[in-house]
Parts: C-alpha cells; structure tokens; sequence
C-alpha cells in the first residue's frame, strides 16, 4: 500500500512540474502589447521611439503575429506630439497611415502646463489622443500585462 501511494504521489508531482512548465511558456496574451515612453525634448529620443515601434511592428508582421504599441508623451516628450514644435510630426502623420498598430499619446496634465506657462493654446498632432495622465496611463497598462520600454 505504501508503494502504491508513493507512486501516485512522484505521478501528481510530475504532473504538477510539467504544468507549471507549460505554464511559464505559455504566452500571456494572443496580442503583445509595448509601450513605448518619451519624456524628453529630444529629436534623437523621439526617432528612436519611432525607430523601436517601426522594428517590433515589422517583426511581429513577419511573424503574422498581432502587436499594439502605445508611444506615451509627458513633460518635455510632449513636443513629440505638439502640432507646433514636433521634430518629428511627418514621420507620425506617415506612419499613423501606414502602422495603424501603433498609437500616439499626449499627457493632458503636461498640456495644461504647457498653456499656462505660454499663455496660449498648446495644439497635438490630429494623430494623437490626448489621456487626463501619460503616467497613469503608463502604470494602467502596465498593470494589464503591457511591456513597459523607455528608449
């Protein structure tokens, strides 16, 4: 009896190990899911972003795998997307057309900023949505499994 118990026990053991192997690998999500923060005013920051979002779109599609990629803009990074000052406004309008799997954020609390240190309004790119917070929303996605990168 005490055979046939220790064998049932080593059996559940192995069945246990190999689940949470299985388990390690399995993917989290079907889609993955990258965001990419800039928060300086810095034309080279700003294209290695884009740079970044370009290469992880290109090899999930060669994968054939679904990617979303979220560029987040606060503080200084938000001239990335101020219709006004933007270094880099062609390549987002070109690539909103072309790469729709990625999507462009402001910092609504950077903007506001922004308007009362200038006096005047503060306009962001038509390719972009303005969020209350680019560093909730940051914390929000990382908590629903996002990978978090800061070029």
């Amino acid at each position: 009896m005490k055979n046939s118990t220790k064998r049932l026990a080593a059996k559940q053991s192995r069945t246990r190990s190999s689940l949470a192997a299985t388990a390690r690998i399995a993917p989290v999500s079907e889609t993955h899911r990258l965001i990419l923060q800039v928060n300086t005013n810095d034309a080279a920051a700003m294209n290695l972003a884009l740079n970044n979002a370009t290469n992880v779109t290109e090899h999930y599609r060669e994968l054939r795998e679904e990617v979303k990629i979220e560029v987040i803009t606060f503080g200084p990074g938000l001239h990335m997307l101020r219709d006004d000052t933007s270094p880099v406004k062609a390549r987002i309008e070109q690539m909103a057309l072309s790469t729709p799997e990625i999507s462009f954020k402001a910092c609504g609390n950077t903007q506001d900023k922004m308007r009362q240190a200038e006096h005047k309004d503060v306009p962001i790119v038509s390719q972009a949505q303005v969020v209350k917070s680019g560093v909730v929303r940051v914390m929000e996605l990382q908590e629903t499994g996002w990978t978090y990168v800061k070029p």
